[in-house]
C-alpha cells in the first residue's frame, strides 16, 4: 500500500504544480481574480488545472478502492501512474494546442476506467449473496 500512497502523493504534487503554473500564468497575463477569461494562455492553463481537478474526483477514490479490494494493489498503483503520465501529456499538449489534447485525455480515461473496473472486480465478490 505504500506504493499506492506514493502515487497519491505524486498525483497531488502534480495537481499542485498545475495550480501553481496556472497562478503564474494568471499573473503574467494580468488576469485579475475572479476573472477566468481574457488571455488565451491563462485560459488554457486554467482549463488544464480545472480538468485535472475534475478527473481527480474519480481517480483518487478509485485508486484507493482498487488498491484495497483488488489484489495485487500494485495494479492500482500502476494505473495511477498511467493516469499521472496521461495528465502530463494532456497538459503539455493542451497549453500548446488544445486540439491535440486527445491522447493525454484518452490515457487518463483508460487509467480511470481500469481503476473503476478493478475496484468493482474486487468489491462485488465481497457483497452479501456472492
Amino acid at each position: 500500500m505504500a506504493l499506492v500512497a506514493l502515487v497519491t502523493v505524486l498525483l497531488l504534487a502534480q495537481y499542485f504544480a498545475f495550480l501553481s503554473l496556472c497562478g503564474a500564468q494568471r499573473a503574467r497575463a494580468g488576469v485579475m481574480a475572479p476573472a477566468v477569461t481574457g488571455n488565451e494562455g491563462f485560459e488554457r492553463a486554467y482549463r488544464v488545472q480545472m480538468n485535472t481537478l475534475e478527473q481527480l474526483v474519480i481517480t483518487l477514490p478509485a485508486l484507493w478502492l482498487s488498491a484495497i479490494y483488488f489484489d495485487p494493489p500494485w495494479v492500482a498503483a500502476g494505473l495511477g501512474l498511467l493516469f499521472l503520465m496521461g495528465r502530463q501529456l494532456y497538459r503539455h499538449s493542451y497549453v500548446r494546442d488544445p486540439a491535440r489534447r486527445g491522447p493525454g485525455m484518452i490515457i487518463g480515461a483508460l487509467a480511470n476506467a481500469g481503476l473503476l473496473l478493478t475496484a468493482l472486480w474486487g468489491i462485488v465478490p465481497r457483497l452479501p449473496g456472492f
